[in-house]
């Protein structure tokens, strides 16, 4: 194979069709501005989906990299390493929790922590206390245990029999959740935000009945942080401005500012569970990517970020506000920090990726949660000024989908 020469066709020739990718080529990014194979130049409102929290070629992050690249990557889980060690002392300062488990993205922290609440009720209870409770629209991972727990089956269709004990409830349904947790339930999962769900936040009240329910029966409150974590709600970790403490929270997506990285976190009691072997990884906690998000957790927990991105929330709500007073696109906007969720009026129901592409025309990279909602998740200090340009490609971009859709309407 001398021709290496690679373009967009070359996905449809060498990948597994399971994404259907933008038809532009990312090829490098700074900050909040990525420029494809062709040198045009784009502004990020998805942040490598909620993932590049300090933007693109951050220097502080590069030194890292090359500094601990040039020490070592790998050792595997028969050592340990200085930057996992630094790392977890930094997340347990930070957090309800004793004890961080590594693992490599926001599936595999949730598998060890759906392991993890099953194998604390066996030890604890027997057998027989096995049930997960988790929500519809909620998305876990797409490991087949992960999928079958999230409350879109969709993804989980498919693929044969699927792990059992798993029960879906409405979310933010209070009365529903206190009828359903009982004696035999393990773990109740849950997303302070519903990320893939939509950007739905979850009302305080739900979450602290959840969290009365699971003391009552003797099950573990897991809170998804996956999307939510590492500054993006404008606190460190969402759970922190709930009143509610859960007892495991994972996290990856901007932990690793796109080195692939998660982690389980919890308390020195259920962590006593996971005895020797029983649970393992071959690359999590690896010195590379710890020390990478090490530098990420330093950084995004300074509180001066933490103000940055709830000013940015106002900012960027209000540049919505104005672009649907002047397009007549969005019935909600919501969320919290920069994850923002715009869903669509019913003359656009159903027509988000419609959006998204024409954004990736007029040179804004960004996701839909869904069919019928815009989301916006860029870095978390995103300059102003690229946040400002951004919006005013973005009126471009949907004005003439506006338009188009009025012509297409008027035949």
């Amino acid at each position: 194979m001398n021709d290496l020469t690679v373009t967009r066709q070359t996905f449809d020739e060498v990948m597994v069709p399971v994404f259907s990718p933008a038809p532009f080529v990312p090829d490098r990014g700074l900050g909040s501005r990525v420029w494809d194979t062709q040198g045009r130049d784009y502004i990020d409102f998805a942040g490598g989906i909620a993932v590049t929290a300090l933007g693109h070629g951050h220097p502080e992050l590069l030194k890292v990299l090359h500094e601990q690249g040039s020490k070592l990557w790998h050792i595997g889980n028969g050592y340990t390493n200085e930057p996992v060690l630094r790392l977890a002392k930094r997340l347990v300062s930070l957090t309800f929790a004793d004890r961080a488990f590594f693992a490599n993205s926001g599936a595999e922290a949730n598998e060890a922590a759906l392991k993890l609440a099953r194998r604390v009720a066996v030890d604890r209870h027997g057998e027989q206390k096995a049930e997960i409770i988790s929500f519809t629209q909620s998305f876990h991972g797409r490991t087949l245990f992960t999928v079958s727990v999230g409350g879109q089956p969709k993804y989980s269709e498919g693929f044969g029999p699927v792990p059992g004990g798993i029960t879906h409830l409405p979310y933010n349904d209070i009365a529903a959740a206190r009828k359903a947790i009982g004696a035999q339930t393990c773990a109740v999962i849950v997303e302070p935000i519903q990320g893939e769900g939509g950007v739905i936040p979850a009302d305080p009240a739900f979450l602290k009945a959840l969290r009365e329910a699971c003391d009552q029966h003797d099950a573990l409150l897991i809170f998804d942080e996956v999307q939510t974590g590492v500054g993006r709600s404008g606190y460190f970790y969402a759970y922190q401005d709930t009143g509610v403490t859960p007892d495991i929270l994972t996290t990856a997506k901007a932990l690793g500012n796109g080195f692939p990285i998660g982690a389980m976190l919890t308390t020195h009691e259920l962590a006593a569970h996971f005895k020797l072997g029983v649970h393992g990884t071959t690359y999590g906690g690896n010195p590379l990517a710890s020390a990478i998000a090490e530098k990420v957790v330093e950084l995004v927990s300074d509180p001066k970020v933490l103000e940055g991105v709830r000013s940015r929330s106002e900012t960027l709500k209000g540049h919505l506000a104005k672009l649907n007073a002047r397009l007549g696109l969005f019935t909600e906007v919501r969320g919290k920090g920069l994850l923002i969720g715009a869903e669509l009026n019913d003359r656009f129901r159903g027509r988000a990726k419609d959006f998204v592409t024409a954004a990736g025309q007029h040179g804004v990279i960004m996701l839909m949660a869904g069919p019928d909602v815009l989301r916006f998740v860029p870095s978390l200090i995103m300059p102003l000024d690229d946040m400002a340009e951004g919006f005013a490609r973005l009126e471009k971009a949907f004005g003439e989908l506006v338009g188009a859709n009025a012509q297409a309407a008027s035949r």
